[in-house]
């Protein structure tokens, strides 16, 4: 029998026990950091456990937002064993005072909120477990946690050790596990066996109602070592003493649910399926949302037959059992590399209904029911077509939401293919003749150098996404989310890697093609797109970026006026009580240090703030003595990253 996206109800929670949407926001975040968005702080990686990234500040309006200046800068040097030019963490802010990640070993700072001195600094210093980590460099930020006079800032090393450490001198709790720190190699499942562990985390650990999760990330799944790896499970860890309290299978054993979906001996072997973007949850309902990874490997699962749960699924965990509450499968058999990348948003609409969003890969907004996990619009088991890798496992059907639409491109055929002139869509066409192309989003990989002569399969969105790590910001009180994605396609090409047990890996060798230096697929190539989750319909779409000048100033589209085409890279943004913040983010060719600021009903570009370097970090902005701060980390291109924080003057 295979089990497909079963819920297991709850019962004896009566609807009118849940919070309006401020007060929901308030409460959540005073469980355990002791403030929130709506006294002025930002004190979860997403502002706060709903992974929101709002709040309700509203000294910088559309009238004075253009006068920001810099107001103070931090820079990385010398904080790291080398020089970091790539933060892209997102530091805390509460009671005035930062709290972030830095330098390739992800050491703790704490900074003075208004002017960025340092006011202390805690280092790891895992020799060997360092070298070995697959998850080095500045990971993506910290959580919080206080009870009563105790306030503890809580982070996961490189070499994977979960530490608590004293918020105001940064010294390490000795009362949490072995003074200060859980060995998170205890207790792993398929580790044995491997020169190295391939696990660590770059997401912040997640806190709420007095216990710490923990989600594991592996290295990148293109090319794994072997079809067998450690197992990515889900931990629960006291706050206070670090004792380990529960563990999710995100592969189940014998006699769990999802077992039955592990069609062959693949379920003992296979690894992966961890959870390393950012988790958000619910404490009012005691619930923790689980965005899994796929199983190993990132583009062939032939080792793996089956839907293979809990891979590329929502759950739904209570936090302090671990037990599952609910779960939806969005990708049966993932082999697009299409794993859950952001925090699943909470929000308590407008219209009454109380919601969690994963926003995906794929470009979708997989919209649920947060209690039941039912779908909030019809999702649809749809055929999708089987490929022809040898020895390949294909699900003949995917979800496929009904609303809200898709918020970036899906499937890639001729009809993308660039038209600026028809000199360059001629040569656009001829560029594609080696390729399959992908008619359906969930269109498989194929051989390099197959049956039919073809190089791979072009797909869109890429691996990278549509949407990726950054995530989305909600406006509770309207009930309007805004996504940022990138339109970017990926070549889906297999091959023998004969440095794994794997029959095939992705293919060394094949790029997406491209005309004289021009994207192939037509822009905009990077967007920023406002959904009103009331009732699912698209309120606007637009570019993240001007025209790059490598476009703008190419000889070949001289004279043709040209649409604004953005970029695709993994833009920034959150969102105000007056306005909408975007960043040009990193991840792609032609980003520019700029951040722009949005009238949020309708996209119109309201002021342009210059940036020393390119946003890396997500942008978030907090108040302290009375002054709104924006805030992120720069860096890339050769320049050092640093944290810059801009006020009114």
């Amino acid at each position: 029998m295979v089990i497909r996206n079963k819920l297991t109800p709850i019962q004896g929670l009566a609807a009118g026990c849940l919070l309006s949407a401020a007060a929901f926001a308030s409460s959540a975040a005073l469980g355990q950091s002791g403030t929130d968005v709506f006294a002025g702080d930002w004190p979860d990686y997403n502002g706060n456990m709903q992974a929101q990234r709002y709040s309700p500040l509203d000294q910088i309006t559309a009238d004075n937002v253009g006068s920001l200046e810099l107001a103070w800068r931090f820079s990385t040097a010398g904080f790291g064993p080398s020089t970091d030019f790539n933060n892209p963490s997102t530091p805390l802010e509460i009671d005035g005072v930062l709290y972030a990640n830095v330098g390739s070993t992800r050491n703790v700072v704490a900074l003075d909120a208004a002017s960025g001195q340092v006011l202390w600094m805690w280092r790891p210093q895992e020799g060997q477990r360092f070298n070995d980590a697959p998850r080095k460099g500045a990971g993506r930020g910290v959580a919080f946690w206080r009870s009563g006079d105790e306030q503890r800032v809580i982070d996961i090393t490189p070499g994977f050790f979960l530490v608590s450490l004293d918020a105001e001198t940064g010294i390490p709790d000795p009362n949490f596990g072995d003074n200060g720190r859980v060995d998170l190699f205890e207790g792993l499942r398929n580790a044995e066996g491997f020169d190295n562990i391939d696990i660590g985390s770059s997401a912040p650990p997640f806190v709420m109602n007095d216990v710490v999760v923990v989600g594991p990330a592996h290295k990148v799944g293109m090319r794994p070592r072997s079809k067998s790896n450690v197992k990515g499970d889900v931990r629960g860890y006291d706050a206070r003493t670090g004792e380990h309290l529960w563990t999710f299978r995100t592969i189940p054993e014998r006699g769990e649910v999802g077992f039955e979906t592990w069609l062959d001996g693949g379920v003992e072997f296979t690894g992966n399926a961890g959870v390393w973007a950012p988790m958000s949850g619910d404490p009012e309902l005691g619930h923790v949302y689980l965005p899994v990874e796929s199983a190993t490997g990132d583009r062939f699962g032939g080792d793996r037959p089956g839907d293979n749960l809990f891979s590329d699924a929502l759950v739904a965990l209570d936090i302090k059992t671990g037990e599952r509450e609910w779960h939806y499968q969005l990708i049966h058999h993932d082999i697009w590399d299409w794993d859950n990348p952001a925090a699943p948003i909470l929000a308590d609409l407008p219209n009454g209904r109380k919601i969690v969003m994963q926003v995906t890969k794929q470009s979708w907004v997989y919209t649920f029911d947060r209690l039941t996990g039912e779908p909030i619009w019809p999702i649809e088991e749809l055929p999708v077509p089987a490929g022809d890798v040898p020895g390949e496992w294909y699900s003949p059907t995917q979800p496929f939401p009904t609303k809200p639409a898709p918020f970036d491109r899906q499937g890639f055929t001729e009809d993308d293919v660039i038209d600026f002139t028809p000199e360059l869509r001629e040569l656009g066409l001829k560029a594609i003749e080696k390729f399959r192309l992908s008619e359906n989003v969930y269109q498989p990989p194929s051989v390099k150098d197959g049956p039919d002569g073809t190089l791979g399969t072009i797909s869109l969105p890429s691996a990278t996404g549509g949407a990726n790590w950054e995530g989305a910001a909600i406006d509770p009180e309207t009930g309007i989310i805004y996504i940022p994605s990138r339109t970017d396609v990926s070549i889906l090409s297999v091959d023998k890697d004969e440095n794994s047990d794997l029959d095939f890996s992705m293919a060394f060798g094949v790029r997406a093609p491209r005309v004289k230096g021009l994207p192939i697929v037509k822009p905009p190539y990077g967007r920023i797109t406002a959904i009103d989750m009331n009732s699912g319909d698209h309120v606007f779409q637009v570019a993240n970026a001007d025209t790059p000048d490598r476009i703008k100033n190419h000889p070949d589209l001289q004279g043709i006026d040209l649409p604004r085409t953005g970029v695709p890279t993994r833009a920034g943004i959150f969102v105000t009580k007056n306005l909408l913040f975007a960043g040009e983010g990193g991840g792609g060719a032609g980003a520019s240090p700029k951040l722009r600021a949005h009238d949020k009903n309708t996209g119109e570009i309201l002021a342009v703030i210059d940036l020393p370097a390119n946003q890396t970090g997500q942008p978030f902005t907090y108040e302290h003595d009375g002054k709104q701060y924006i805030a992120m980390f720069v860096g890339g291109s050769g320049k050092v990253a640093e944290l810059v924080a801009y006020a009114l003057p």
